[in-house]
């Protein structure tokens, strides 16, 4: 049997950088026709979000731009479906070839993520950001057009597709996350944080000091803070050498006025603020990316808001939540997190491990892991799910951890189930892990007093290694015969490219 791909060379980019601002990665996307300017009026109380979502059914939907936002005096633009289902346009937000197979992505994104690059200081009068820059009670965060996305939410969210920094009041690390904000008034904006993670345990981290915790949170940004704000990494870890990495040059900061954290220099639209222990405001719902609204309405911390930088006609980055395709944590999260998954299983010594793939659809890329693997000793499937289902990168949420063969390419949901029908016995091959590490936004998980603990099952698809010699062969095309096909194929006429299989048999001819 032989495995097929394109040579390693096609997805070294290293000298290669992304873009390094949300502006200059939109002419990219509008030049590749991933960009689309709407014109006529909308209105951000559901409509905004309406259009998105319907649109973005489309797997090959265009980012939207909506220049016309009704009842708005401050020239705001709102760009939503920004990643969405799209591969080429996350390769195109870290530099790397649009035209790469998810395979090749994670494998470049592998690659990029081994480098970090430190940010850089600039002088704040050079900063773009602060173009406008109001302060006290000048500011007035109701005069943006904050879209309210779901007809029962909470309220309007300024802030979704954010990043926020908060900081380790021992450490000093930078903690670069991603947490919903609903708008409570003109200086007044709410911050949720699940369970566990780092801006909830910085902030309780400052009051346990009987101090506010400041806050800076960027409302308009490039893609890679926002992916990288997303993802899961080691609490000593700074986010910002991340996004420098993967960018391919450092992220721009400078000084801000109000705090002693940086701004993102290049950000389009920025507050600075603090987080008081005793400052609480009801929150929520907010639909999720589960498809569901997740926590019911509650008392949570509010950000006081002393600073707000902007751009002129700045743009604000709203992220839908919703069900695949239309969620904008979608395809990159996908790429990201199979990476990272990839990574980790590496760094635990673990060999064999052909290819890792965590489907968006799976309540985007949260619920379902896929492992690819050429097993090599007896325990070897076993000990790869149990990797995976506990890993750093993986262990949050995911419910399904499926092992397959080599010959199995884990992103072709097809082969995935073909695995599962035709190589899993589930009276012999799930096992089972509860009282794991999940979310409070789970609907499965019912009461919701059960949540944030949940389960995973752990199945395995491969064939059983002690019946290796004598499992049935699989049909597959022979190899001599596959690669004179795909050089007839312009000569037979055949519609689009040779696809990529996953296997060959190399039977002699």
């Amino acid at each position: 049997m032989t495995k097929t791909s394109k040579p390693s060379s096609t997805y070294a980019t290293d000298n290669q950088r992304g873009p390094r601002d949300l502006r200059e990665w939109m002419g990219a996307i509008e030049s590749d026709g991933g960009l689309l300017r709407i014109a006529a009026p909308v209105d951000v109380q559901e409509e905004l979000a309406a259009a998105t979502y319907m649109v973005a059914q489309d797997e090959n939907s265009p980012a939207l731009l909506f220049e016309n936002l009704e009842n708005d005096a401050s020239g705001t633009s709102i760009l939503s479906n920004m990643l969405g289902a799209s591969n080429r346009r996350y390769a195109l937000a870290v530099g790397l070839d649009p035209d790469l197979s998810t395979r090749e992505l994670i494998l470049a994104t592998r690659d990029r993520s081994k480098r970090t690059l430190a940010p850089v200081d600039v002088p704040s009068d050079t900063a773009p950001v602060n173009e406008i820059v109001i302060t006290g009670d000048e500011i007035d965060l109701t005069q943006l057009p904050v879209p309210h996305f779901w007809p029962r939410d909470g309220g309007k969210y300024i802030g979704t597709g954010d990043i926020t920094f908060t900081q380790d009041p021992e450490s000093g690390r930078i903690n670069v996350g991603c947490y919903r904000q609903m708008l409570h008034g003109p200086r007044r904006v709410g911050m949720y944080c699940s369970p566990g993670k780092h801006g909830l345990l910085d902030r309780e981290a400052w009051w346990a000091r009987g101090k506010d915790c400041e806050v800076v949170v960027a409302y308009g940004i490039d893609p890679v803070p926002f992916m990288v704000a997303a993802q899961s990494y080691g609490s000593d870890v700074s986010e910002l050498d991340i996004i420098g990495g993967l960018v391919g040059s450092p992220m721009e900061l400078t000084d801000g006025v109000a705090t002693s954290l940086p701004i993102p220099a290049r950000a389009e639209i920025v507050i600075e603020g603090t987080v008081s222990k005793d400052d609480l405001a009801m929150e929520g719902p907010l639909g999720e990316f589960t498809g569901y609204y997740g926590r019911p309405e509650s008392p949570q911390p509010v950000i006081d808001v002393k600073a707000l930088h902007m751009r002129k006609q700045p743009i604000m980055t709203a992220a839908l939540m919703a069900d695949y395709p239309a969620c904008e944590i979608g395809a990159y999260y996908a790429v990201m997190r199979s990476a990272a998954i990839w990574d980790d299983l590496d760094r635990f010594g673990i060999p064999g491990v052909q290819s890792v793939y965590c489907h968006p659809a799976a309540a985007s890329s949260w619920g379902m892991t896929v492992v690819s693997i050429k097993q090599q000793y007896a325990g070897h499937t076993a000990q790869v799910l149990s990797a995976a289902a506990q890993c750093p990168a993986g262990s949050y949420f995911t419910k399904w951890i499926i092992a397959v063969d080599e010959d199995v390419d884990p992103t072709d949901i097809n082969q995935v189930l073909w695995a599962l029908s035709t190589r899993a016995n589930p009276a012999d091959d799930i096992d089972l892990q509860r009282r794991t590490w999940s979310t409070g936004l789970d609907p499965s998980q019912f009461p919701p007093e059960d949540r944030p603990y949940g389960s995973k099952a752990l199945i395995d698809a491969c064939k059983p290694h002690k019946h290796l010699a004598e499992f049935p062969v699989r049909t597959m095309v022979r190899k001599s015969v596959h690669d004179r096909v795909a050089d007839r194929w312009e000569e037979m006429k055949l519609p689009g490219q040779p696809p990529l299989l996953s296997a060959l048999d190399d039977i002699e001819d």
